[in-house]
Order: structure tokens, then sequence, then C-alpha cells
């Protein structure tokens, strides 16, 4: 019941946004440290592909990678207003998904009530 294919994609999907949100802080605050790379957090191909296939997604895990964007003279590449964006989009993201959560286990609490 705990194991079955949504849940294990919600999981995923919660770990993998909890690492951009990170990611996003990060960058956020290296945002004027001269040489300082932003990075980029990446899951949601490999969890699509995944649940398509009908395999379990449990053993897929966010890949970092650092943003191709362009630098500025003191080599920092952190764009502010994408990841202000950015992490709006993955709040939003994260709150659905554990809303998500939450239904399904509210769907089993009934269930064990028998309400």
């Amino acid at each position: 019941m705990f194991d079955d294919l949504s849940t294990a994609a919600l999981r995923v999907a919660v770990t993998g946004l909890s690492a951009r949100q990170n990611a996003i802080a990060n960058n956020i605050a290296n945002v004027e440290t001269p040489g300082f790379r932003a990075r980029k957090v990446k899951f949601e191909e490999a969890l699509q592909g995944a649940v398509a296939r009908g395999q379990s997604p449990l053993g897929i895990a966010p890949s970092t990678s650092e943003s191709l964007e362009p630098t500025r003279l003191n080599g920092n590449n952190v764009n502010l207003d994408e990841e202000t964006l950015s992490h709006i989009d993955t709040t939003m993201r994260y709150q659905l998904t554990l809303r998500a959560i939450d239904s399904k286990y509210g769907l089993l609490r009934d269930a064990i009530k028998g309400a």
C-alpha cells in the first residue's frame, strides 16, 4: 500500500523539489559571490520515464549540474529574476505534491476508520 507506483512517484517528487529549493536558496545566497556558478536540479524527466514504463521510481535521485548561463564580469552567473521565478514555481509544485500525499493518506485514514 505504501510502496505503490503513485506513492513512490510522490516521494521522489518531494525529494527532488526539496533538493531544487535548496539549490535555489544557495544560488540566491551567492548572487554576489565572485566566481560562483548557479546550480540546477533535474529529476522530472527520469521520474516521468519510470512512471510511463510502470517501473518503481524509488531509485531515481535528483541530479545537480552547473548552470550554463553566461557569467557577469565577476564570473558569477546567478540570475536573480530567474531564481525568484524558479523558487515560486518550485514552491507551488512542492505544495501541490504535499496535498496529493495528504489526500492519498486521508483516503487511507478514512478506509481504516470505516467512514
